[in-house]
């Protein structure tokens, strides 16, 4: 081999003062980076967050509720025959109106009008034998007057023609109860209103007392609804209803909370309500729907728009600014009622105390906060 052949093994890079490894460069910029991000975050931190608050203060709380009901009437009359027979004719029929005294249907009356006919002859026979014991007593009376008969025969005419005078009465009596029953066999209104049930159909045989119609009286209406329990037990007691109609949201009436039941209905789980309308509008007819709207009790609390609440542990809970430091801390709260727009807390808050209504989603216990605007 020759002495001059050069080597091809790599030479060591040359070294100097200004020579760098880029490892070693960026090792020596890396504690000024992230020096300089942890002051831009305490810098941050310390910036106050810009929030709404509104000021506590006690207010009459009155909720309004409204249910849905329907227009009934105040007094149903259950007509019925006062005597049994085959129904002949029926005159009237559901929705139908109908008047005083109106006739609504017709029984077959061939045994009463015998019936009368029997009594009638009755009476006659018993009128017959009236007179002949008042002929025998005048002349009793007279014959005794002149001694031609004896105080025996003349008390025997007397006692005759008093047995005849009650017989008649009783004939008169079981013609009057005839011609009575004859007029049971026409069933008439007993007041004007309008049916809204039949039973029966004719040629059909009913019993007496068997209801055939019901008739809604007119007059003044009920609203009736179907309250829950708990609503109920929180309503001031004859509370005033406005009575609204559904179809026709112009057409209202007010109404009184006439009758309440005092049972449960185990099937609903509600509480039956009637609310008396007086002069119920011509709008408002039978069955018609109906909205009734009434304010509860009042009880005091803190009324706060919805964006106030939050939670901590799925607790209600809102955010209460410290006045002296403007930081912010959680305040649990028991919430009374969700109304349109606002949360209503009865417990947990001071009359005074500053509520975070907006901004409160980025906040965090113990930050600062600048208040953009307060209001009671």
């Amino acid at each position: 081999m020759s002495r001059n052949a050069t080597s091809s093994a790599p030479q060591p890079p040359a070294s100097g003062l200004f020579s760098f490894s880029p490892i070693l460069l960026a090792c020596a910029i890396a504690p000024f980076i992230l020096a300089g991000c942890q002051k831009q975050e305490a810098a941050a931190k310390k910036l106050p967050i810009m929030v709404r608050t509104k000021t506590v203060a006690m207010a009459d709380y009155a909720p309004r509720t409204s249910l849905t009901g329907v227009i009934a009437a105040r007094t149903l009359n259950n007509l019925s025959f006062r005597v049994g027979g085959r129904v002949a004719e029926r005159l009237v029929d559901v929705g139908q109106h109908v008047d005083k005294d109106a006739v609504l249907a017709r029984i077959d009356p061939q045994e009463q009008e015998s019936d009368l006919r029997s009594a009638q002859a009755d009476l006659d026979a018993a009128q017959a034998q009236l007179t002949q014991a008042a002929a025998t007593f005048e002349r009793q009376k007279t014959l005794l007057a002149q001694g031609f008969t004896t105080r025996r025969d003349y008390d025997a005419a007397d006692q005759a023609q008093k047995v005849a005078q009650g017989s008649v009465d009783q004939a008169q009596s079981a013609l009057s109860n005839a011609r009575e029953n004859l007029s049971f066999t026409e069933l008439k209104a007993g007041a004007a209103g309008v049916i809204t049930a039949r039973q029966v159909e004719a040629g059909q045989v009913v019993q007496a007392a068997q209801t055939v119609f019901t008739v809604a009286e007119d007059g003044d209406r009920d609203a009736v609804f179907n309250v829950q329990e708990t609503l109920v037990a929180k309503t001031a007691p004859s509370p005033s209803v406005t009575i609204t109609l559904l179809a026709d949201p112009q057409v209202k009436a007010l109404g009184k909370v006439r009758e309440v039941s005092p049972a449960v209905d185990p099937a609903s789980g509600s509480v039956r309500v009637k609310v008396g309308i007086a002069d119920t509008p011509e709008g408002m007819p039978l069955g018609a729907t109906v909205i009734g709207s009434v304010n509860a009790r009042p009880a005091k609390a803190v009324i706060l728009p919805w964006q106030a609440l939050t939670s901590i542990e799925g607790k209600p809970a809102v955010w209460i600014v410290d006045p002296s430091t403007k930081a912010v801390a959680t305040a649990l709260v028991n919430v009374l009622a969700f109304d349109s727009g606002v949360v209503v807390v009865d417990k947990g808050l001071e009359v005074g105390q500053s509520v975070v209504t907006a901004g409160g989603q980025l906040l965090s216990p113990g930050q600062a906060v600048e208040i953009s605007g307060a209001g009671q």
